[in-house]
């Protein structure tokens, strides 16, 4: 296909992503880790669900899912039961995390491990090691954004130009708006990519099978790849342990982005009724999943899989179809990189520079502004032109690490006795544990690093805890009053409890 329209609809959309972002500030001021961090907690419910759902599906939907069944096949369903769990999990834990940001100031995910534990160099601790999964993440969409210009440019726009200027178009309006930006774009992102990932889902199944029944595709898939259907799938690398533990990892890390987006929301219950309409967004991944299995008899010889999409559609696809395709993947990719990036610049300003160097509140506002422009072009840039693996197992590298953060969360939601030594020495091991199992003996017994990571983490986390003092009794009282109220007996028993815990949903 050499027609210049698929390309021009790619490019359309992004010119209409960069006004939508730099209009959200709204004349508002910047500079305040408040406005900028997490939009003055003023998001609405609509706006709020499509943030975190256009957050959370992304260039893996549109490139890595449908890549992993084209490669793989069944074991891309380990995304449906994680999306799943990210739901619950925004549903409990959100209202509590927007109440602690609320009332104790937090800004960043790193901020309130540091005031549960009274301890800013873990606080700086939690923030750098979450920093790692948070930029695999935002390599994973940058890598998905350059493959769509290349794609659809036909190859005029090679990989390592088109990550500059995705990256760069991104920076321009978070720098401006910042997690304002983030929101309506990805508002108009998360609409745009569910209408054109069904009518590109359900056009290539009519094209492929002459209807629209998916059981006659997987009939000859069993058929004809009966391997793709069931574990360790078509590549033979997906055992039932791997995937079973990347479902663990995945389901345990608590990424900062999602934090501070709970964090936005204009009270608890905008989060509650948010991720209440969260699994009516995630059906999207479906028709993309389907795309990928129509792959395996279209294009058999396919170099690179996370592309079958694009590919089949530049293939048999009309060219206004493949134009939105282009734009529904890119707002996949951006919509989903725009928050990680904003995090890491958020977080490195706010819990490592300003401790470290004793900077003002006024100061680090405007440092986290532009800490996004290094961290975009000496970190994430060059990391995404190197192009170091699959999308999906970028995403699971990160998430390894990511999770070995959980203590810090137990000891928040679960355990008042945690303490700061505790939590700081299960990291460190569980970090290096993963750090081993990533890169000198990958997966031992086909188990996932991270999960690995975690077997050692938990163990020595309780262990110090209980060998060593604890956070002051009135701090963890007031992080208890609102993550755990029912079990509060000192003030006054479930009945007490209750009441606070309605105080905290019925806030607006």
């Amino acid at each position: 296909m050499t027609s210049p329209w698929p390309l021009l609809i790619t490019l359309a959309y992004v010119a209409i992503a960069m006004v939508i972002g730099l209009r959200a500030r709204g004349g508002r001021r910047m500079n305040s880790l408040e406005e900028w961090g997490v939009a003055g907690r003023s998001m609405g419910p609509v706006t709020l669900y499509l943030l975190i759902a256009a957050g959370s599906v992304s260039a893996y939907t549109f490139m890595g899912a449908p890549g992993w069944a084209y490669a793989k096949g069944v074991p891309v369903f380990y995304v449906a039961v994680y999306l799943a769990y990210l739901a619950l999990v925004a549903w409990y834990f959100g209202p509590k995390v927007w109440q602690f940001g609320e009332r104790f100031g937090h800004v960043t995910q790193a901020s309130a491990i540091a005031d549960r534990y009274q301890s800013p160099l873990l606080g700086a601790l939690a923030a750098l090691v979450m920093s790692i999964g948070s930029i695999a993440y935002a390599v994973l969409q940058t890598i998905g954004s350059a493959y769509i210009l290349n794609v659809m440019s036909g190859g005029a726009i090679p990989v390592w130009l088109a990550v500059p200027l995705v990256l760069a178009c991104i920076a321009v309006y978070l720098f401006v708006s910042g997690q304002r930006a983030i929101g309506r774009t990805n508002a108009f992102q998360g609409v745009l990519m569910l209408a054109v990932a069904w009518a590109v889902g359900l056009w290539a199944l009519h094209s492929a099978t002459g209807g629209l029944d998916v059981g006659a595709l997987f009939s000859r898939l069993l058929a004809e790849h009966g391997d793709f259907l069931t574990l360790p799938g078509g590549g033979g690398d997906m055992s039932f342990s791997f995937w079973t533990t990347s479902i663990i990892v995945s389901m345990f890390s608590f990424m900062p982005p999602v934090w501070t987006q709970w964090m936005s929301a204009s009270s608890a219950r905008t989060i509650r009724r948010s991720a209440t309409w969260l699994p009516t967004y995630y059906v999207v991944i479906l028709p993309m999943v389907v795309v990928g299995f129509i792959g395996i008899f279209a294009l058999p010889d396919l170099a690179r899989s996370d592309t079958v999409v694009l590919e089949y559609a530049m293939q048999f696809l009309p060219v206004w179809l493949v134009g939105l395709l282009g734009a529904g993947t890119l707002a996949a990719s951006m919509s989903s990189s725009e928050p990680f990036i904003h995090s890491v610049a958020l977080s490195w300003s706010k819990d490592v520079a300003q401790p470290l160097l004793g900077l003002s509140e006024a100061f680090t506002g405007k440092l986290a502004r532009w800490m996004i422009l290094p961290l975009m072009a000496l970190v994430i840039a060059p990391l995404a032109i190197a192009e170091p693996g699959s999308l999906v197992m970028i995403l699971l590298v990160g998430l390894g690490f990511a999770t070995q953060v959980l203590p810090a969360f137990i000891g928040m939601f679960l355990w008042p006795r945690a303490s700061k030594w505790g939590v700081m020495a299960g990291i460190v091991s569980g970090f290096l544990v993963t750090v081993a199992f990533t890169t000198l003996w990958k997966h031992p017994l086909g188990i996932h690093a991270g999960f690995w990571g975690l077997m050692l983490n938990l163990p020595v986390f309780v262990a110090v805890s209980l060998a060593t003092r604890p956070a002051p009794a009135e701090v963890v009282e007031r992080f208890f009053r609102i993550a755990a109220p029912n079990g509060l007996t000192r003030l006054g028993g479930a009945e007490k409890g209750r009441a606070v815990e309605a105080s905290v949903l019925g806030r607006e």
